[in-house]
């Protein structure tokens, strides 16, 4: 997860009030509303709500995951993003631009200098070849032949499809030709990155390599990311903060560990409920304050850790360990009954059988 300081930067993506629906009469109904839009009003009248008054902004090297069930909206808002879809209603702002008021061509030239993509569909050249699909973007932004089909090459090796480069796409199971996308998303290395379930066909190995690399590519390039998946588990891996939708609502958009420990929603709640807290939890979250005469071991932990990766060490302290910030400096101090209290939503220690 990269470190976002929103406070000091400008957006480079913002909704403001962003509608879709689908439908003869959606703007019309629309309008009548109000822009207070009921799901099962519109859906009588023959309109499918898929965005429903989105309103967020993402920063600079920032990874917002976008999560839900089927039909919540999330594919919907992205491509409403993207502009891939036009919004009913509402502004998308990218740098400060309004997309909604640009002509084809200027969508054109943002998509090339600025977007990188990767949708359910894979959408690769049926007539060219795996190495040829990969260079491709890089050949239409100037990049010449040589330069481009070195990066394509890297991409192959990362995705792992070398021998498979001058396969055609219909020679590929539909895992491969993810893969193939994924390649040509990162090879562009674009300012945005729109991503749209881009690991849900490969298998569990290959994806774990996969978020590895985005994590480490997020680490050293800190783009913006949108990225659209139904995997609780990649979506904690991976994010800064997250947006739940449900009915084409942001039920809460906040940081893994807020959406976790406060959810906003009854629905939001549920959605979470077996989420295992020390998976997504830091120590910073459940540290207390240190004061004058304290005891307190020797032993420290960073307050970035994910509890999951020093539970046991704190867990088998006698005393609260010191927690420590990036310079080194004592911020607080861990105990072993506040973790469990943490982890087991407010069970005692005994019932829990943490402890003896």
């Amino acid at each position: 997860m990269s470190s976002v300081t929103s406070n000091s930067n400008d957006p480079v993506i913002r909704c403001d009030s962003v509608y879709k629906i689908f439908g003869d009469n959606a703007k019309k109904m629309l309008k009548e509303s109000g822009g207070s839009v009921d799901a099962a009003r519109f859906q009588e009248a023959g309109c499918i709500v898929g965005v429903n008054n989105a309103s967020f902004e993402v920063y600079p090297g920032e990874l917002l995951i976008i999560m839900g069930l089927s039909g919540s909206g999330k594919s919907t808002l992205l491509r409403c993003i993207s502009r891939l879809t036009d919004a009913t209603a509402g502004k998308i702002f990218i740098e400060g631009e309004d997309i909604t008021a640009m002509n084809n061509k200027q969508l054109i030239q943002l998509r090339r200098s600025k977007m990188g993509m990767v949708f359910q569909s894979f959408a690769l050249l049926p007539h060219k070849t795996v190495l040829e699909n990969i260079a491709f973007p890089l050949q239409v932004k100037g990049v010449n032949t040589n330069d481009s089909i070195a990066r394509a090459k890297e991409m192959i090796d990362l995705v792992s499809l070398s021998g498979r480069e001058n396969y055609f796409p219909r020679e590929l199971s539909g895992g491969q030709q993810q893969r193939v996308g994924i390649a040509r998303s990162l090879a562009i290395e674009p300012d945005i990155w729109f991503l749209d379930e881009p690991f849900s066909a490969l298998d569990p190995l290959i994806r774990k390599e996969m978020q590895d690399e985005f994590l480490r590519l997020q680490g050293v390039l800190s783009k913006t990311i949108l990225f659209v998946t139904h995997d609780f588990d990649e979506a904690l891996r991976l994010a800064d903060r997250i947006a739940i939708m449900k009915d084409g609502i942001i039920e809460q958009l906040d940081t893994p560990a807020n959406i976790v420990l406060n959810p906003a929603t009854e629905y939001v709640r549920k959605f979470t409920e077996e989420v295992p807290r020390e998976k997504v939890l830091k120590i910073e979250t459940v540290m207390d304050e240190v004061h004058p005469g304290d005891a307190v071991s020797d032993v420290k932990v960073s307050k970035d850790a994910i509890i999951e990766t020093v539970a046991e060490t704190v867990l088998n302290a006698s005393t609260p360990l010191s927690v420590i910030d990036e310079s080194g400096q004592v911020v607080g101090s861990v105990s072993a009954p506040r973790v469990v209290s943490v982890l087991f939503g407010g069970r005692s220690i005994q019932s829990s059988g943490a402890f003896s």
